[in-house]
C-alpha cells in the first residue's frame, strides 16, 4: 500500500516522486524499462530554471548561447549573445537518472521492468495489478498518477483524452558536423521542416544532433525520414553537411496541449501525459518541471486529508488553466509567424527580423520559455507586422 503510484520514471516523475517523498508521501515509481533514461527520444535541451531546480550541472555537455536561424532561401538570424546561456544540451541518460536518484534518496521506491496492466478505482484507493518481470502483482495506492509520456497508458486507461496537437520528432546524433561553438541553428522551410523547423545542436567532443519535427497534417504523405533527408541534402546546405556520420536515430511524439480534465477519482496525468510540451519549441521539462511546482503543496495536502476525488484534483490542478491558456496563446502566435506562411512569406519575415533594430529587440524581449510577450510586441511596434496584428490579437486574446 503506497499513498502515490507514479507510472513513469522520467524527469518530470522523478521531480514529483522527490517532491512528494520529500514531504513524507509514500510514493512508489513504476518504470516499465530495465534502464532509466533509455530510450532516448529528445533533443536534450534543459533551460537554466529547471536545471537550477535539480542541480544537475555535471550531466550538461555543452551550454547554448544562442541560435542562428535560417529561412527557406538561406537568410540566417542570429538570435543570442556570447557568454549568456540560454538553454543546456545535457546527456539524458545522465539527466533523467540524477532527477530519480534524488527521488530515492528522498525516500521514493522505484520498480524496474515494470508495468500496469489493469487499473480500477474504488471508493478509497486505486486497485493495480503491476507486471514486474513476469510476476503480476496486486498494489493498492491512494492516488495514481500517470507521468508516463505522450502514449500515456494511464491516460487511455481511464479515456482522458488527448492532447490539442500531436507532434512527429525524428533526429541523429552525428559526428563530422563543425559549427559556432555554444549555437545551436534552425531551419525553416516546407522541403525541411513544413509547418515547423528542423535543428542542430552540438553536444560536444564534436557530435551534434540534427533532428526535424512536423505536425502530420502538414506532411503530406512524406515521413519525417524523408525530411531529415531533404535537410541534410539540401542545395543550400548539403556542402554544410557533406562528412556527417550517423551514430544513432530516434524518433517520437511531441504532444502540446494540456488536456482539458488531466484527472478523475483518485488518478491525474501530469508532463507529456498530460500534453505540458511548448508548442513553439516541443520541450517538455521546463514546462513539466513547473507543473510540479504549480501543484505540489495543494496536492501533499489532498493526499494528507485523503480529499482525492474528481473536485478536490480539480482543485489542486486549477494552475493548469493558466498553463493551458499559455499555450494557446504561443500556439497561435506559433501559427500565424511560422506554421502558416509559405516559404515566400517566411523569407519576408526573416528579411525583417534580420534589421539590427529588431535583433536588438529580440534580444533585449526574447524568451524562449515566454515567447508571447516577444511576439506582441514585434506585432505592435513593427510596421511589416501590421497586416498581422488585428488577425493575432484576435487569436492572442481569445486563444
Amino acid at each position: 500500500m503506497y499513498q502515490v503510484v507514479i507510472i513513469g520514471a522520467g524527469p518530470v516523475g522523478g521531480r514529483l516522486a522527490t517532491e512528494l517523498a520529500s514531504r513524507g508521501v509514500s510514493t512508489l515509481m513504476v518504470e516499465e524499462h530495465a534502464e532509466i533514461g533509455r530510450p532516448f527520444q529528445c533533443a536534450g535541451l534543459v533551460n537554466p530554471p529547471a536545471m537550477e531546480r535539480v542541480n544537475l550541472q555535471e550531466t550538461i555537455l555543452q551550454n547554448v548561447d544562442g541560435a542562428l536561424i535560417h529561412s527557406p532561401s538561406g537568410i540566417m538570424v542570429p538570435v543570442g549573445k556570447d557568454g549568456h546561456t540560454r538553454t543546456h544540451v545535457v546527456c539524458r541518460k545522465r539527466f533523467d537518472q540524477g532527477v530519480v536518484a534524488q527521488a530515492m534518496e528522498a525516500g521514493a521506491h522505484l520498480w524496474l521492468m515494470s508495468k500496469p496492466i489493469e487499473a480500477e478505482v474504488k471508493e478509497d484507493y486505486v486497485e493495480l495489478k503491476i507486471e514486474r518481470e513476469g510476476e503480476i502483482i496486486d498494489i493498492q495506492c491512494d492516488l495514481l498518477i500517470g507521468a508516463d509520456g505522450a502514449h500515456s497508458w494511464t491516460r487511455r486507461h481511464f479515456k482522458m483524452g488527448r492532447p490539442k496537437e500531436m507532434m512527429i520528432g525524428f533526429q541523429a546524433d552525428v559526428s563530422g558536423l563543425s559549427g559556432k561553438d555554444n549555437w545551436l541553428e534552425m531551419y525553416t522551410g516546407r522541403d525541411v521542416a513544413p509547418g515547423l523547423f528542423a535543428w542542430v545542436i552540438p553536444t560536444g567532443d564534436n557530435t551534434h544532433r540534427i533532428g526535424v519535427w512536423s505536425r502530420p497534417q502538414d506532411l503530406e504523405g512524406r515521413s519525417m525520414e524523408q525530411c531529415y533527408d531533404a535537410l541534410i541534402q539540401h542545395p543550400l546546405w548539403k556542402e554544410r553537411f557533406a562528412d556527417v556520420k550517423e551514430i544513432a536515430r530516434y524518433c517520437g511524439p511531441v504532444p502540446c496541449g494540456v488536456i482539458k480534465k488531466p484527472f478523475k477519482n483518485r488518478v491525474m496525468v501530469i508532463g507529456d501525459a498530460a500534453g505540458m510540451a511548448k508548442p513553439t519549441t516541443g520541450g517538455g521539462i521546463g514546462p513539466g518541471f513547473r507543473q510540479v511546482d504549480a501543484i505540489i503543496e495543494n496536492l501533499v495536502k489532498a493526499i494528507e486529508k485523503g480529499r482525492l476525488r474528481s473536485s478536490d484534483l480539480a482543485t489542486v490542478c486549477k494552475p493548469f488553466k493558466a498553463f493551458r491558456k499559455e499555450q494557446d496563446r504561443a500556439r497561435a502566435l506559433r501559427d500565424l509567424i511560422v506554421t502558416i506562411p509559405d516559404d515566400e512569406e517566411l523569407d519576408s519575415h526573416f528579411r525583417m527580423f534580420n534589421r539590427p533594430e529588431i535583433l536588438d529587440l529580440i534580444n533585449l524581449e526574447g524568451d524562449i520559455e515566454h515567447p508571447v510577450p516577444l511576439g506582441m510586441t514585434l506585432l505592435r511596434r513593427v510596421p511589416e507586422f501590421r497586416k498581422l496584428a488585428v488577425k493575432a490579437g484576435f487569436k492572442l486574446l481569445f486563444a
